[in-house]
């Protein structure tokens, strides 16, 4: 029985030009356009050592994204949850619009709706790591009784992130920074401690009452 893919040894070199190769095609070319034989004649290896090294063009894309390491991999955490989260979300961002690695990932994504193994590999690969460290980050939050602590961090994480996807693969324009604070404090807002939530209604109400004008 032989070795799986990736226990077979693998020059670096190579493993780096194929990588390369790869995120520069998607750019180039679009992803649907790229092969595994394109990627090889660009990365000066055969086609059949690439077969033996991945088992697919996505996983070689895959590889490429996550190797390029453009989205932050640890999440901030500097007591200001609010700004962490921008940072992280931000992060997100970058690599959609990034002109290499935006192609290559938009790729990827699609082509995970028609096979489950690349779309298992992203999640645990790519995504699931960063959406741990986003729920470690606001269960902390939790502990500090910042949040509330019925909150539901799970609903939390999709209210955030869920905006970007649904407007990438709709086509509508990304979310602008100025609209990642208003959908992290409408997210924040909803979970607030009461005491933390009675005292911000408590300010607005304060603001929008009109002046006590002495008779």
């Amino acid at each position: 029985m032989g070795k799986p893919p990736n226990a077979i040894r693998r020059s670096d070199k190579s493993r780096k030009a194929t990588l390369a190769a790869a995120l520069d095609l998607c750019a180039e070319l679009g992803y649907s356009a790229v092969t595994v034989e394109a990627i090889a004649n660009r990365a000066g290896a055969s086609k059949a050592t690439i077969y033996r090294w991945w088992p697919s063009k996505g996983a070689i894309v895959l590889e490429a994204i996550d190797e390029a390491g453009l989205a932050p991999k640890t999440f901030p955490d500097t007591d200001d949850l609010a700004a962490d989260l921008h940072t992280q979300l931000c992060g997100i961002l970058s690599v959609f619009t990034d002109q290499r690695l935006g192609p290559a990932f938009t790729g990827v994504l699609a082509e995970g709706q028609l096979d489950p193994g690349l779309s298992q590999e992203l999640r645990e690969r790519l995504i699931e790591p960063r959406l741990a460290q986003c729920y470690t980050r606001m269960r902390n939050a939790q502990d500090r009784g910042q949040l509330a602590t019925d909150a539901d961090l799970d609903v939390a994480m999709d209210l955030l992130h869920a905006p970007i996807y649904r407007r990438h693969v709709l086509g509508y324009p990304l979310p602008t920074p100025d609209y990642l604070d208003k959908l992290i404090e409408h997210t924040l807002r909803v979970l607030a401690p009461a005491s933390a939530t009675t005292s911000s209604r408590a300010r607005r109400d304060l603001a929008e009452a009109p002046p006590n004008h002495p008779e």
